[in-house]
């Protein structure tokens, strides 16, 4: 028997390192999950290399920015399932590095559509197909607490994450469903690394090398570290938070 004995968890951005770690530590957990990602092929590569007893996983391809969309994967954890335990809304895009007089717009609207409106999509349609006593958990960043130049999307849409968990934990609160932020720093997976890309060509070193100077533990954080993270916000082990930021980003933003 785990802490997450059957209990019903979505979680967006499935397919990427942070989503398929979480998912495989939920299901080591006892849980039953859904996969959600933008892109099929890559979903089913994740759902293929996750480990689940016969019909405690599935997923579905989805842009969370679509409300169609958000509807079709929350009612496809309900009808195979039941009422929803846990949403774990953590798909979200960078965008570019780039000055806010020359960032291009489409960019920008690119990201608060994701990053912003995908998360508000999956708490208006997801609260009413929850089970009191639930949890949501909203990745944000350790962009969502500073800002650094070049990034006025990004860090908008991670600032305005914050905004709305506090909101909708206020508003979750007297059906006893906690509404937590999650807020990573840099971690060793493809994202970071498509940013320190970038980040190498603005600082005129390796990228990578210039963010372990600031993390005061001297690393990247590895996926199943935010995992586990996820899974206490997620759990009764928070029984008692919520309209939190919880960080996970090795004292960077002491």
């Amino acid at each position: 028997m785990g802490i997450m004995n059957d209990k019903v968890c979505v979680v967006t951005g499935g397919a990427g390192s942070v989503g398929h770690a979480s998912a495989a530590l939920l299901l080591q957990e006892g849980a039953r999950v859904l996969l959600v990602g933008r892109t099929e092929d890559k979903l089913v590569r994740a759902a293929e290399s996750l480990l689940a007893p016969p019909g405690y996983l599935d997923w579905v391809a989805a842009d969370v920015s679509r409300t169609e969309d958000t509807l079709r994967y929350l009612d496809r954890a309900v009808a195979s399932w039941g009422p929803i335990d846990v949403l774990f809304s953590h798909a979200g895009i960078s965008g570019v590095l780039s000055p806010v007089t020359e960032f291009p717009e489409e960019t920008f609207d690119a990201v608060i559509a994701t990053n912003v409106r995908g998360s508000f999509l999956a708490c208006k349609y997801g609260l009413p197909r929850m089970r009191d006593g639930g949890a949501i958990v909203i990745t944000s960043s350790i962009m969502g607490v500073r800002a650094d130049p070049g990034t006025c999307a990004y860090a908008t849409s991670k600032h305005a994450l914050i905004g709305l968990a506090r909101v909708v934990a206020k508003e979750a609160a007297p059906r006893g469903i906690r509404v937590n932020v999650l807020a990573p720093g840099p971690i060793d997976n493809e994202f970071q690394s498509t940013i320190e890309a970038r980040l190498t060509d603005i600082v005129g070193e390796d990228g990578t090398e210039f963010l372990n100077r600031v993390i005061p533990l001297g690393r990247h954080a590895q996926a199943e570290e935010i995992a586990r993270m996820l899974l206490f916000l997620a759990s009764e082990q928070s029984s008692f938070s919520t309209g939190s930021v919880f960080m996970a980003d090795g004292g960077m933003n002491i």
